[in-house]
């Protein structure tokens, strides 16, 4: 049994399809509301802020993959990430299974240092912080060998479906809306972004390689990086017409973040936008070298179309 605790987010999601397809058909799916997204996904209904809960989900389970999100609020994640990971790591030990950890940027320095696995967790924010408990407490549970775990880390995702992001949102959502896209303070500082469906498979594969664990591995995104300019260029080819957009500067955002909460909760990332985001994935692509990436073509493409953008 392979069981996804926060099974129905985007990488949740693609997750249970890649299992299946690939790996086993014994999946349960673990949430407050989960939903099959196979014919024959076990469901379990829990709370990961409650350790029973946790305990009773993994049961009779090999591998668990931990893919929950929480609210998007800085208090939350100071405080529950500890929670969610310390419940998480107890309930393998217990019911001796492994655990695979999808986790992300937020607590990486907010510079422009390439990031690679062993780049410290030195992020001053609180969402950043709380990651950073969050890595630290698996990290020494490795170390101490009380359980086989691995943290698998993206960047910021794109992608089809109900993927978040800002540039999901920014861009893609506009888009559908028939709205002007917007980007953060800069179009002209290359990003890195990780297509979902790629985050997803990259994870399955990790975590059904039995030599893979005990470590960090960043999740495989396309060396090819675009600026937002040449994000744009590449819509407009591909629709065939002209996009506007705007970018919104500091003064804009500091503003708007007085009356939109989720501007005013994104602050702690800004920094990152204002200079080259370069995320390092050599580690993952030298020791899966057959592993097929999405190019950043490919996947505006492919989200061009789900979102029937024309």
């Amino acid at each position: 049994m392979q069981t996804i605790l926060g099974a129905n987010g985007i990488i949740g999601e693609e997750l249970a399809r890649e299992l299946r397809k690939k790996y086993t058909s014994k999946i349960k799916l673990v949430g407050r509301n989960p939903e099959k997204v196979n014919p024959d996904d076990e469901l379990f209904k829990a709370n990961l802020l409650d350790l029973k809960s946790v305990i009773e989900a993994l049961q009779d389970t090999d591998i668990a993959y931990l893919t929950v999100g929480l609210p998007y609020d800085s208090e939350i994640w100071l405080r529950d990430w500890q929670i969610v990971l310390r419940n998480a790591i107890a309930a393998c030990k217990i019911n001796k299974c492994k655990l695979v950890y999808f986790d992300n940027t937020y607590a990486y320095p907010q510079d422009s240092s390439i990031q690679i696995e062993k780049t410290p967790l030195t992020s001053e924010g609180k969402k950043g912080r709380g990651k950073k408990l969050a890595a630290d407490l698996l990290l020494q549970a490795i170390a101490n060998k009380e359980i086989e775990a691995v943290i698998c880390r993206a960047p910021e995702f794109y992608g089809p479906g109900k993927t978040k992001g800002l540039t999901n949102t920014m861009v893609f959502e506009n888009l559908r809306q028939h709205k002007e896209p917007k980007v953060f303070l800069k179009d002209n500082v290359l990003r890195t972004l990780i297509f979902t469906p790629d985050a997803s498979k990259a994870m399955a594969l990790i975590g059904n390689t039995p030599d893979a664990y005990g470590q960090t591995w960043h999740l495989p995104c396309d060396d090819n990086r675009l600026t937002y300019k040449h994000f744009f260029l590449e819509i407009e080819k591909q629709l065939g017409r002209p996009v506007a957009y705007t970018v919104l500067s500091s003064f804009v955002l500091k503003i708007g973040a007085y009356f939109n909460k989720n501007l005013k909760e994104t602050q702690e990332l800004l920094p990152r936008y204002k200079i080259e985001n370069i995320f390092d994935s050599a580690k993952f692509k030298n020791r899966f070298p057959d592993f097929k990436v999405t190019t950043y073509q490919e996947g505006i493409k492919i989200i061009l179309k789900d979102f029937d953008i024309k």
